[in-house]
């Protein structure tokens, strides 16, 4: 019996893990989020690393994986032209380990 709830469990887990594979679209009205670039990591609610390959790109984590084809993607994203049309604001980082969230609250936008 404990391994058959572990096994539930564990599929469970396994496909409710989001990776973040995204698309950025031509139009805001096609997006799920709207992102804004940030020239200082400070300003940044989340800090953006761009993964070679699918199978790097993270849990919402900070690691993107930019796919060719929206029906690929987690989540399809808009840059936007002004910080105040955003719902997220990112920074690029240079190193994997510099990834991740710095306003926990704008969390839900890539669940």
């Amino acid at each position: 019996m404990k391994q058959f709830l572990f096994f539930i469990l564990f599929t469970f887990c396994v496909f409710h893990l989001k990776a973040q594979k995204v698309f950025s679209v031509d139009y805001a009205n096609q997006a799920e989020v709207k992102v804004f670039v940030v020239k200082y990591e400070n300003q940044a609610d989340l800090k953006v690393f761009k993964v070679k390959y699918e199978n790097q790109s993270g849990q919402n984590d900070g690691k993107w994986y930019f796919v060719k084809y929206g029906n690929q993607a987690d989540k399809k994203i808009y840059f936007v032209d002004y910080e105040n049309q955003a719902d997220v604001k990112i920074y690029f980082v240079n190193y994997e380990n510099q990834a991740g969230w710095r306003n926990q609250s704008k969390r839900h936008y890539f669940y």
